[in-house]
């Protein structure tokens, strides 16, 4: 696959059955974003071929420059060299992509740094005390003030409360900050529960 500058739009170049073709990148899975910064590039390379910038000029190098590095994003995404050709000087250059053995290491160290990172009990109890005081007396008021009126009204919005935060908490009791969040609001619902059974006694 080669990436080429014509007519001011970028088109990658390949062979197939019937020859050498050239295709738009947006025709191609490299996303929206990496396809319009190729045409992007390709207008400032053609202007600047345009206005005749010598070779060696600072306006070349930087169109040289990114070109090679679009041609690395597009090497990264397509997993396979991508020769590109200098749009002010005409030179190719080929452009490896990166190997993955390099990025899985990376990946993994990072994975085992972030295991290693202690828990932060102190900030996340504090966390989840305050939510759970927050659901109990938010429950335990809701369920008082319903309770006068009807006794059926309050069990039906307790079972409603809960529903709606039972997603939420499932979600989020995986998630390092928000786990704590998701605790304190199973102790509030569990704390107000018990409240709300001792009064009626």
């Amino acid at each position: 696959m080669e990436l080429r500058v014509r007519d001011g739009r970028a088109v990658l170049a390949g062979e197939d059955d019937s020859g050498e073709r050239e295709v738009d990148p947006h025709s191609l899975p490299l996303g929206a974003d990496l396809a319009e910064a190729l045409h992007e590039w390709a207008k400032v390379a053609d202007a600047v071929v345009r206005s005749e910038t010598p070779a060696d000029g600072v306006a070349s190098a930087l169109v040289a420059r990114r070109g090679k590095q679009l041609a690395g994003r597009i090497a990264s995404v397509m997993n396979s060299p991508v020769s590109y050709t200098d749009p002010v000087s005409g030179e190719l250059v080929s452009v490896d992509a990166p190997e993955a053995p390099a990025e899985a290491a990376v990946q993994t160290l990072v994975r085992d740094e972030d295991e290693d990172e202690p828990t932060p009990w102190g900030t996340g109890l504090t966390v989840s005390i305050i939510t759970a005081a927050i659901v109990t007396v938010t429950v335990v008021s809701l369920s008082l003030g319903l309770g006068e009126t009807s006794r059926w009204l309050a069990l039906v919005a307790n079972v409603l409360v809960v529903g709606g935060l039972a997603p939420s908490v499932w979600l989020g009791r995986k998630v390092p900050v928000w786990r704590w969040v998701a605790y304190g609001v199973v102790t509030g619902v569990l704390v107000a529960w018990l409240a709300l059974i001792l009064t009626l006694l």
